[in-house]
């Protein structure tokens, strides 16, 4: 694979020094998180084209893209944050920010890129071209929830503290809004596509909490205050990933943390509107672009199964079992097909979301996160 990256790279070298054009909004990028590399692919060719290294620890790695596409800026576990340019398919810069990184975000302009760490604690935002640090913010907590919102700003929560901040920076300066009383220890957040509304899922309670962004002065919103590990807490084998909660029609539908099911919420009351029991512990539940159905895979030692539901009936439609350690999907943009990353086989493996028919496999190095390039026109993501 290596030597057919290298020739690849160096085929558009040879046509992009005459000048012509090289297109991204096919292209995505497959994290390894074994070998601190990412593989970069196209949908259309369903094949890989180059593989990029060098990029530290990926164990637990995400990344965002450039509103054109060209750069993505992957956050590493080692605090690494990386600008590799899938143009030229190499590394254009790398600083190493912290002890300890759970993600990060990018503004809504593209000019700034944040990071949230959990060592030392607290978000450092950085120039998108440069990668120079342009504001340090502290919490003295490990932080997680990072997300974009519209107009410059971010929006990120404590661990350790229960709070919420709101980092503003479209004047060109910082300004913090700081919301106390979020809940028992916060664990993941999501922000919906129009910019609204930003849920935090918790750990040490039952429930969840959302804030209305559209507000001028937010306060916590409890969701669902009698549900999740109750006093007789579940056993949690690995966390649901929030940034996966699917929002289809008028419903969120969410991985319910140390049970069976996936829970239903009306998107406009907050309120539960129903359940569906899963074959295991859910870590992402995600829609098909159109939100016809929901897709979902699972926690260890369940992980080598997805379940598809429908969210008219919330009935499970088609099970199967892709092989073993399902980590990610991703669709393609327009949802006729999903990606799926099946670290311990070695393979991502590609299918036709309407027949269920696999349709190529492609091996990768431990794959585990899966992002597109489409993924730059849409908020939180």
């Amino acid at each position: 694979m290596k030597s057919l990256g290298l020739t690849l790279a160096a085929a558009l070298f040879a046509t992009t020094a005459f000048g012509e054009p090289t297109a991204t909004g096919d292209l995505g990028l497959v994290i390894e998180r074994a070998k601190g590399s990412v593989l970069l692919v196209d949908q259309s060719e369903r094949a890989a084209l180059a593989r990029i290294e060098g990029l530290g620890d990926l164990s637990h790695a995400s990344l965002v893209y450039s509103p054109d596409e060209r750069f993505a800026y992957v956050f590493g576990r080692d605090g690494g944050l990386t600008k590799v340019d899938i143009v030229t398919r190499e590394i254009a810069n790398r600083v190493v920010q912290a002890g300890n990184a759970i993600g990060g975000a990018i503004s809504d302009d593209g000019t700034l890129v944040a990071v949230s760490n959990y060592e030392p604690g607290g978000v450092r935002i950085f120039d998108a071209d440069t990668l120079e640090m342009v504001a340090d913010i502290p919490t003295d907590s490990k932080t997680i929830g990072l997300v974009d919102a519209p107009g410059r700003r971010f929006v990120f929560t404590m661990w350790d503290t229960g709070e919420t901040w709101i980092a503003d920076l479209s004047s060109g300066d910082l300004d913090i809004t700081k919301i106390s009383d979020m809940g028992d220890r916060p664990y993941d957040a999501l922000i919906t596509a129009n910019g609204r509304t930003y849920i935090t899922g918790l750990f040490g309670e039952d429930g969840l909490t959302a804030l209305d962004l559209w507000d001028e002065n937010p306060q916590p919103i409890r969701v669902l205050p009698n549900y999740g590990r109750g006093q007789k807490e579940m056993p949690v084998y690995k966390m649901p990933h929030l940034e996966g909660w699917a929002h289809t029609g008028n419903e969120f539908v969410l991985p319910a943390v140390g049970h069976h099911e996936v829970l239903w919420i009306n998107s406009d009351t907050l309120e539960e509107s129903g359940r569906t029991q899963t074959y295991g512990q859910p870590v992402f539940a995600m829609a098909r672009p159109d939100g016809r159905h929901v897709w979902v895979n699972f926690a260890h030692p369940l992980n080598d199964t997805i379940q598809v539901i429908d969210t008219v009936s919330k009935k499970i439609i088609h099970e199967f079992k892709p092989g073993p350690a399902v980590l990610h999907m991703e669709f393609t943009p327009r949802g006729n097909e999903v990606w799926i990353s099946v670290r311990d086989a070695g393979k991502v493996m590609i299918y036709d979301t309407h027949s269920f028919e696999k349709l190529r496999e492609i091996d990768a190095d431990s794959p585990s996160g899966i992002f597109f390039t489409a993924r730059a026109h849409r908020t939180g993501l």
